[in-house]
């Protein structure tokens, strides 16, 4: 499976205005099909098929590997979804986000050399209030 976007000698990959929109019309689209509290994975698979269909490249539960000092430790994370091969998106399910979420989110945008993230929380009743931006 490709890793996703790793910026070649340190560049941060980026992703343009419009993908953001589609993301954030798809995400809305979804919450408004099923509304809150249902399990994180129904909204990745369905938000996937949102975008897929929109023509925009999606990977879900991507590996991100993780070296130190050049050595790969056998161990990573996976995101829960890579778009456009440049923005991460971490698919949430829950009462609020907490301190948690944001610094996973951020270790995952430097591990990938990825400028922006969001954390989508489907558990609300109104999907802008479970939208979270993160740029580094």
């Amino acid at each position: 499976m490709n890793h996703g976007g790793h910026g070649e000698h340190g560049e941060i990959k980026d992703c343009d205005a419009e993908i953001i929109e589609s993301v954030l019309s798809a995400a809305t689209r979804v919450h408004q099909a099923f509304g809150p509290g249902l399990l994180e994975s129904v909204y990745e698979m369905a938000l996937a098929i949102e975008l897929t269909e929109a023509g925009i490249r999606v990977q879900r539960q991507v590996e991100i590997p993780v070296t130190y000092r050049g050595k790969a430790l056998g161990v990573g994370f996976r995101a829960d979804m890579i778009v456009a091969e440049s923005l991460l998106l971490e698919i949430k399910a829950v009462e609020d986000f907490n301190a948690v979420h944001l610094a996973q989110l951020m270790t995952y945008l430097k591990l990938l050399q990825f400028k922006r993230g969001f954390l989508l929380n489907f558990n609300c009743r109104l999907m802008k209030q479970g939208i979270k931006r993160v740029s580094i």
